[in-house]
């Protein structure tokens, strides 16, 4: 009887430690099936993401006007010149009216890699312009150095600016401030320069900035980047790990007051090269008039 009985037990003890190693070797296998989708899968699998928007100041002349924005490029050591034309390919078969992009142009710290960029950003088009604003990484960066690359390759810097788009009487105004986190944002400079008449964009890095821009019901929309929509996003983990100005208005389309507010996932990454349940995302914006 008791020889059974540690027959048994024997028996069980041999069954859960089968059962434990099966559970690890499922674990280990799930979880590097997971890290190989995170780094070479979903960080090149980039979402164009179409946006019909009506904005209630947009004149009948720009009736589908194309925006397609960008942000948080991210150039460091491990961003390939493949990729970043691949991104820039995709961007100009949008056949945007204009391109924005908003900000993180280069990671905090690797502003050597600033001649990656120098390299491919020229080869964007859009039939009227191609503006932007920097992000808090670019100041950790180099924000002198990348501006100047902006300008060598014709990309209009809105550090608190207004580019007005004309189409017949019409206007549309793209402003953008500087950025928000470092301290350079002057949205009293940007009013000063913005006309009473016209649609009115504006592009800023942070998108909690919003319920600041919101508040003056001059803007029509506003265009930011900033939060990665948390870049990597466990299930049933809601909100996920965010950045400081990025915590409210972290992921797609919002509408703040009267005004609407877009956070786009951005294409690159920080900490971390990887992207789960946050797909890079390509932005185009096709705009109406509410008439």
């Amino acid at each position: 009887m008791k020889h059974t009985i540690l027959l048994k037990a024997r028996m069980l003890l041999l069954s859960f430690i089968q059962i434990i190693k099966f559970i690890i070797k499922f674990l280990f296998i799930t979880s590097t099936c997971i890290l190989l989708y995170a780094h070479f899968i979903e960080p090149n699998w980039i979402d164009v993401n179409y946006v019909q928007l009506k904005l209630p100041n947009l004149a009948s002349e720009f009736n589908g006007y194309r925006i397609v924005q960008i942000s948080d490029i991210h150039v460091d050591k491990q961003t390939k010149k493949r990729r970043l034309n691949n991104i820039f390919r995709l961007v100009n078969q949008q056949k945007p009216d204009l391109i924005a992009i908003t900000g993180d142009f280069v990671t905090r710290r690797q502003a050597k890699f600033i001649p990656k960029l120098k390299a491919t950003l020229g080869q964007l088009s859009a039939s009227h312009k191609t503006v932007a604003v920097l992000g808090n990484h670019d100041y950790w960066a180099d924000a002198k150095k990348i501006s100047e690359v902006l300008a060598q390759t014709d990309i209009l810097n809105l550090a608190n600016k207004v580019y007005t788009v004309k189409r017949d009487n019409a206007m549309l105004h793209i402003a953008g401030v500087d950025d928000v986190w470092v301290g350079k944002d002057r949205l009293d400079l940007v009013l000063q320069q913005l006309p009473q008449a016209g649609a009115a964009i504006l592009l800023a890095h942070e998108p909690d900035f919003a319920d600041t821009s919101a508040m003056t019901n001059r803007f029509d929309l506003q265009l930011s980047g900033h939060s990665h929509a948390g870049q990597i996003r466990i299930p049933f983990l809601e909100p996920p790990l965010l950045p400081a100005l990025g915590q409210k208005y972290y992921d797609g389309l919002y509408k703040v007051g009267e005004m609407f507010q877009y956070t786009n996932r951005g294409v690159g990454m920080t900490g971390l090269h990887l992207r789960f349940s946050s797909r890079p995302e390509i932005t185009v914006f096709i705009l109406q008039n509410r008439q």
